[in-house]
């Protein structure tokens, strides 16, 4: 698709991408976020988990940041999963880190 759309946008395309390819995902999944044990009333919202293991985090914006990057390593710890894929779909050419926790 290029860059310029929303975020949304890729969102949608890429769900579809994923449904074609048979690659199972949640979508938006809501993770809880434990302190001392106790879960908080704040969650985070994974923009994809795919094949029960991996965080898909997608953006679309001019360029990845140490924010970007430690968005995704918060999701790894919330969920104790240890691979993350942050991709961003909105520079001149398609960005894309891999984030082990």
């Amino acid at each position: 698709m290029g860059p310029g759309f929303l975020e949304a946008v890729y969102h949608e395309a890429l769900a579809l991408e994923l449904d074609t390819k048979f690659i199972p995902y949640y979508h938006e999944k809501e993770l809880k976020i434990k302190y001392k044990g106790i879960d908080l009333e704040k969650r985070y919202y994974a923009d994809f988990i795919c094949h029960d293991e991996i965080i898909l985090e997608i953006k679309a914006i001019n360029e990845l940041n140490n924010v970007h990057i430690s968005q995704v390593l918060n999701y790894l710890k919330a969920t104790n999963k240890k691979l993350g894929l942050l991709v961003n779909f909105g520079a001149k050419s398609l960005e894309y880190k891999r984030i082990v926790n």
